[in-house]
């Protein structure tokens, strides 16, 4: 008897009966509850598609074969049978597995992705390289994507292309109905109307009762009279995916391997694009999805029992943000919330059952969501998208073209600025400081603690004369005070925390409490250390840098964002302009990808700590000016 322990490569369930098959799939899902529950990670989506990951490797010869996987919250079972099993513990954690797709990580994960609605593109770039190589190449090339990564437009762009070439392709839609939230828009009804049409489920039955009396010449006539009644409107279903230049397939009952293997083999064997249309269900298997389908998507580990006496647990900075904005909104019905899929995931849920008429899920389509709120703000309405830092990146034009150019007051939100922890390289939001502070008409600041977000977002309401751009950590803030009653701070003005005149440490955003720590340490050493909070990154408070470089010996800036083109490199362009000589070091995220730990792991591996900015001043302290500033930047080996 094959079991999921024997299974060391796909290859090996090529001998396994399909009630065997069966079995793996039901000790799939255990070791995948098993794990997850207690690692933390992607759970509702990888037990939704675990026959069909079985019927895949079943079916086609991965790594001849490429079987491309959209975003990766679905290939957990992928993994636990391409050779991971022993390391699946390990997944998300530090040195471990990842929890989405890795090309360094297995020859069978044909393309890294972290982001949704990649697979078409690059499982077509793949199919055509493979034809150009070798026209007689019979190998296939599979995208499996969610119905979620469909409201997201490059799908689109790769179904459109892929149609036009008509070349072998195939792609699997894995329909659950989900993404990480409820799925919206036109596509998500379509496919509501191709699942639950009665025509379908009856005429599939019929068909099956009159096979079962075949060859009986007479009940061909009854076939296809009973086709024509079910089948005549039904056919509309597949028509959107023909034009396309797609042979469409299904609905297939995506937790019957039977019907998957036949499904696969029959796309296997047609010589064009394929659309195979498999139905799922997300949580399968796992008893808390029963009730909450959505936050079963991806659970968390087991927290430690709070200690006796300790203080409350701070609030998120997302529900800071989200409760921030309801309390603005209810004396202001010009403020709209705007999120691209996201709604648990920036708080703005919240928002959305105060104010459902303002509230706009728009899928995972981050470059919609910016226009679209564009849009708004040429109507007078003010639009706050919460994004996080990592998806935002996928609109960067939408944000120079479509807003900053036009002067529209947008109000970004940008949700886990920084280190994302242990959804590793491709989720961290270490870039958003460089590539929002290039672009014009921009304002861009950062709090230091989430009473200080607060009075940042009501004064981006204010800002006229084009977008505000506001980034916050993941994560719980400070435990601060956040009673205080709601007032503007004044645009491009920072704060100086803490006096000093030996050395000038100037931080932005999370990084503001790591300075204030090195600060006190340094003064054990007798080392006077000024703390700036920037607040603003863009404009720069010019007045209040130029008088630190005046006063004192040295500057370090710390930011958590890419050492490159971020706030330190503001600073420095700011004192080469005036002519200003003194010696500065810049702490950043050094350039290179970090996987996936803890976020403070993460930030000590990057030299965010208290103990390197120490280091640093020290080092800089002795250093005598040499002409104008000069960009050093420091990190860890």
């Amino acid at each position: 008897m094959t079991t999921l322990d024997s299974i060391q490569d796909p290859s090996d369930l090529k001998s396994c009966s399909l009630n065997e098959l069966e079995q793996i799939s039901d000790q799939i899902r255990a070791e995948m509850i098993d794990v997850v529950t207690q690692t933390g990670g992607h759970l509702g989506a990888g037990l939704g598609a675990v026959e069909l990951t079985i019927a895949l490797h079943y079916v086609f010869d991965s790594p001849n074969d490429l079987l491309v996987w959209d975003v990766g919250h679905q290939a957990y079972p992928h993994k636990l049978l391409t050779g991971r099993q022993d390391r699946f513990h390990t997944i998300r954690q530090e040195g471990g597995l990842s929890g989405f797709l890795s090309r360094d990580e297995s020859i069978h994960d044909a393309f890294g992705a972290g982001h949704a609605s990649t697979a078409i593109s690059a499982a077509l770039g793949m199919a055509v390289a493979k034809r150009l190589k070798n026209p007689k190449d019979d190998d296939r090339i599979v995208a499996i994507i969610g119905d979620g990564a469909l409201t997201g437009g490059m799908a689109f762009e790769g179904l459109n292309n892929a149609g036009n070439l008509d070349i072998p392709f195939i792609v699997v839609l894995n329909d659950n109905e989900m993404s990480i939230a409820p799925n919206v828009g036109a596509m998500s009804k379509y496919l509501d109307r191709v699942r639950t049409d009665p025509r379908y489920t009856r005429g599939r039955d019929d068909v099956q009762a009159v096979l079962e009396r075949l060859p009986q010449g007479e009940l061909l006539v009854e076939l296809g009279k009973r086709w024509k009644d079910s089948f005549k409107e039904f056919v509309y279903h597949r028509m959107m995916w023909e034009e396309l230049g797609f042979t469409y397939l299904g609905p297939v009952a995506g937790h019957d391997i039977r019907e998957l293997v036949a499904a696969l083999k029959q796309a296997q064997r047609i010589d064009g694009p394929v659309f195979l249309h498999v139905v799922t269900e997300k949580g399968k298997g796992f008893p808390a999805a029963a009730y909450d389908i959505e936050r079963s998507h991806a659970v968390s580990a087991p927290s430690k029992p709070q200690a006796k006496g300790a203080p409350p647990t701070p609030p998120k900075y997302q529900d800071v943000f989200a409760k921030t904005l309801i309390e603005l909104a209810a004396k202001d019905d010009a403020i709209v919330g705007i999120t691209a899929a996201m709604p648990t995931g920036t708080s703005l849920d919240k928002f959305q059952k105060v104010y459902p008429d303002r509230f706009f899920d728009v899928g995972i389509a981050e470059q919609h969501a910016v226009t679209f709120a564009g849009g708004l703000a040429t109507q007078g309405m003010k639009p706050v998208c919460g994004i996080y830092s990592t998806f935002l990146q996928r609109a960067f034009d939408q944000v120079l073209h479509d807003v900053c150019l036009q002067k529209l007051p947008v109000v970004f939100a940008i949700d886990r600025a920084g280190f994302a922890g242990d959804d590793g390289r491709t989720h961290h939001g270490v870039f958003d400081l460089s590539y929002l502070r290039c672009l014009p008409n921009m304002t861009l600041m950062a709090p230091k603690d989430e009473n200080e977000l607060r009075h940042m977002i009501a004064t981006a309401l204010t800002i006229e004369g084009g977008p505000v751009a506001i980034r916050y950590p993941r994560g719980v803030g400070r435990g601060v005070d956040t009673d205080e009653t709601l007032h503007t701070l004044p645009v491009g003005k920072g704060e100086i925390l803490r006096e000093g005149d030996d050395i000038a440490i100037l931080a932005i955003g999370s990084m503001v409490d790591v300075a204030q720590r090195a600060a006190a340490e340094l003064a054990l050493d007798g080392v006077n250390a000024a703390v700036f909070n920037a607040r603003f990154v863009k404009p720069l408070d010019r007045e209040a840098i130029l008088e630190l470089a005046a006063t004192c010996r040295a500057i370090v800036t710390i930011e958590e964002n890419t050492e490159i083109g971020g706030f330190g490199a503001a600073v420095l362009e700011l004192l080469a302009a005036e002519g200003v000589s003194i010696p500065v070091k810049v702490i950043g995220v050094p350039d290179r990808v970090f996987e996936q730990a803890s976020q403070a792991r993460l930030r000590e591996l990057a030299g965010l700590s208290p103990d390197n900015v120490v280091a640093t001043a020290r080092q800089v302290l002795k250093r005598k000016p040499a002409g104008p500033a000069t960009r050093e930047v420091f990190s860890t080996p």
